[in-house]
């Protein structure tokens, strides 16, 4: 059966629809949605040479040099690509940037092999300008609460455990710290926003409320959206309390355990070298705030920590940068916050009250 195609760009996000992507590469990395796949019609030199052309000669001879540049076995293997992904997603769509002729040339061809695939009318361009829209009628409708507390409290595990709260560091791939950086690169600022925009809409899409961890204007490189900020600087707060070996334990199950084993998956027998280099590098970056004798005191822990696989090593410089730098840095910040606090208590606490905040 047929599908007509589509501009429901909402019913698109909300349901997470499988969508091919034919634009070239070069394009799809400067942007893309989370569910959609990149297979183009023209790789990027190719449409270098049609923009070319097309300036020079016109869309029509600017056509007749696409379908050269894409013919014999290789059109035949994008078609063959193409028509694997309507198999393996019967329900997707497919687009390029504005809807036209890269989408249409690949619907044709599709066609003529037998398989029917719909459109996204509008293309690419039409898609984000929704979300740009959507992003900010969210902003604007929403109420926040955030979940803060010092270093290590557990933050992101009650964001976690509630239903209705938005992970922003999940979403940029990143945990907000100077050590924050994760093995998967993170996203584009566009693709950060497309997909904190689908978040915010489907947490809207059944109540008013949403839960965020409180975060700074950035998130490793990500800039959060100004409205964004503005909201949350005058949002109440939900403060996490939890005792300083309680957080030490948060912060060696993250950074050295969940870590650590993430480095020897990916590099094994190098992977704890690797590790280690992270988080040193990640000290270096804050040494003017910590000063000389301090980064020096900690980074010769964290080296005795490694060369020895010695857990309780890797605990006292963990303790020590909280201790000396990460909690004299909350408090100053707590003090200039605006929003109200709400309530304090210990993580299972605040689970319980972001859940009962967040009820539609």
């Amino acid at each position: 059966m047929n599908r007509d195609d589509t501009a429901d760009y909402r019913a698109l996000f909300l349901t997470d629809v499988p969508l091919m992507d034919t634009r070239a590469p070069v394009e799809f990395a400067r942007g893309a949605f989370p569910t959609a796949v990149n297979l183009p019609l023209m790789t990027d030199d190719e449409r270098h040479q049609v923009g070319i052309c097309y300036k020079q000669a016109g869309q029509a001879a600017a056509v007749e040099l696409g379908h050269e540049l894409v013919s014999g076995d290789t059109r035949e293997q994008r078609l063959q690509g193409w028509c694997e992904f309507a198999r393996q997603h019967p329900q997707g769509y497919l687009y390029c940037f504005r809807g036209g002729l890269r989408s249409s040339t690949a619907r044709q061809w599709m066609r003529d092999a037998g398989v029917d695939y719909p459109l996204v009318l509008g293309g690419y361009k039409a898609m984000r300008r929704f979300l740009i829209e959507e992003l900010e009628r969210s902003l604007t409708a929403a109420s926040f609460v955030l979940v803060a507390g010092k270093t290590g409290c557990g933050k992101t595990r009650v964001i976690e455990a509630v239903e209705r709260a938005v992970d922003l560091e999940g979403l940029a791939r990143h945990r907000g710290s100077s050590f924050g950086r994760l093995l998967d690169p993170q996203p584009t600022q566009i693709d950060f926003e497309n997909a904190l925009s689908i978040e915010l809409m489907r947490g809207l899409a059944t109540g008013k409320t949403l839960v965020l961890e409180d975060e700074g204007k950035l998130i490793g490189r990500l800039s959060l959206p100004h409205v964004l900020r503005d909201r949350m600087r005058e949002s109440p707060l939900l403060v996490v309390e939890e005792s300083l070996a309680s957080r030490v334990e948060v912060i060696f199950e993250d950074y050295i355990v969940d870590l650590g084993a993430c480095y020897r998956e990916r590099d094994g027998e190098r992977g704890a070298g690797e590790h280690e280099l992270h988080l040193r590098e990640g000290l270096a970056r804050i040494r003017k705030r910590l000063g000389g004798v301090l980064h020096t005191e900690i980074d010769g822990l964290m080296q005795r920590a490694f060369a020895a696989a010695d857990d309780d090593l890797h605990r006292r410089w963990i303790e020590l940068l909280l201790v000396k730098y990460y909690d004299p840095m909350y408090e100053y910040q707590i003090g200039q916050r605006e929003g109200v606090i709400a309530a304090v208590g210990s993580r299972d606490e605040i689970i319980a009250r972001a859940r009962e905040q967040s009820l539609p």
